[in-house]
């Protein structure tokens, strides 16, 4: 179950630093409505997106350099601490989404998180955070 968690994140990390860093125009088009594009903090937020790609990527590959050097970290602990860092990293993302998505259903909020392609970020955050979590439990425990 470890290693398909291991791939399932590096898949997702690895989408993070393709959609932030690679097409970070697509990233800004997911929160910037239409009509505000065409200002000078579309392209801000567009090439700030490249940042957060860099932790993605970062994610990524240790990602990768556990899955190919499983016996490096060997002990339920070591797993179980890895994996809750992997959830916080995912949950992180799904946290600071909450008080947007609540906002959204009041009619508010800076971007949608309750629609479209937010909604399956939103959504997937909260998996992969509920996945790690629950197998560095599993580990821990």
């Amino acid at each position: 179950m470890f290693e398909i968690v291991m791939i399932l994140n590096t898949l997702w990390f690895v989408m993070g630093f393709n959609v932030f860093s690679i097409r970070n125009k697509i990233f800004a088009k997911l929160v910037v409505p239409r009509e505000q594009r065409d200002t000078p903090v579309f392209d801000i937020l567009a090439e700030s997106g490249r940042f957060l790609g860099g932790f993605n990527l970062a994610f990524a590959v240790c990602n990768i350099l556990l899955l190919t050097n499983l016996d490096t970290f060997p002990s339920d602990e070591q797993r179980a601490i890895l994996l809750f860092v992997f959830a916080v990293a995912h949950g992180s993302q799904f946290a600071f989404n909450v008080p947007v998505a609540i906002q959204n259903k009041r009619g508010g909020g800076v971007w949608q998180v309750i629609k479209g392609t937010m909604l399956f970020i939103f959504i997937t955050d909260f998996i992969m955070m509920a996945l790690n979590l629950s197998l560095a439990a599993v580990y821990f425990f």
